[in-house]
């Protein structure tokens, strides 16, 4: 088992859920208009849905590397592309961050968890990401696919977790700071453009 590889997922994820992403602005201004645990209550529904996604891409990739091995250079190739494409998207986005709980209605902790999970569930690029990003951090050479993919999944979703409701926690705190500091935005642009081009380069060179 390569703990190295592991402690490399970790702080990848912790910077992926860091940078405003659809995800994370969602929470923040969840929690900005119901209030603390509405928004850990739409974090948990996030959560939930990335177990989905998760599932799919343990039992369907691991079967793919089972039937043909030289098929997983071509699925992380994908990934480092896709990873690239993605930090080009950003580029080319402003960087500057809209948030406001305007014309958002509140909603009850049920409804909020289960926006959340169908949200992610229904969102494709979830899976395609997962794609992207899961398959160049297997870390053992024994331990079963299957079972490495769900390992990645807990760390994911337990590191996403902790954050997003961080966010959650502090929504008003962020809010009034990303507002009086708006050259933030741009340093958290390119934050996303350095993580999904570091995680491209690490997919490439990657021996997993």
């Amino acid at each position: 088992m390569n703990y190295d590889i592991l402690l490399t997922f970790v702080l990848a994820t912790a910077a992926l859920a860091i940078s405003p992403g659809p995800d994370n602005i969602f929470v923040l201004i969840q929690s900005m208009t119901n209030g603390k645990k509405y928004g850990i209550a739409t974090v948990a529904g996030l959560m939930t849905g990335c177990l989905v996604h998760a599932t799919l891409l343990a039992f369907g990739v691991s079967a793919i590397i089972k039937q043909n091995p030289n098929l997983f250079f071509v699925i992380k190739l994908f990934g480092a592309i896709y990873l690239v494409f993605l930090a080009y998207k950003v580029f080319r986005s402003s960087d500057h961050l809209e948030i406001s709980d305007r014309g958002v209605k509140r909603k009850s902790l049920g409804a909020l968890y289960k926006q959340g999970f169908i949200m992610n569930v229904l969102n494709p690029k979830v899976t395609i990401f997962f794609l992207a990003f899961f398959p160049g951090f297997l870390f053992s050479n024994y331990l079963n696919i299957v079972v490495q993919f769900y390992v990645l999944a807990g760390i994911f979703i337990l590191v996403s977790f902790t954050i997003f409701s961080v966010i959650a926690i502090l929504s008003g705190t962020i809010s009034n700071y990303l507002s009086e500091h708006r050259q933030l935005g741009k340093i958290l642009k390119w934050l996303q453009i350095v993580v999904f081009l570091g995680i491209a380069v690490y997919l490439l060179i990657s021996d997993k």
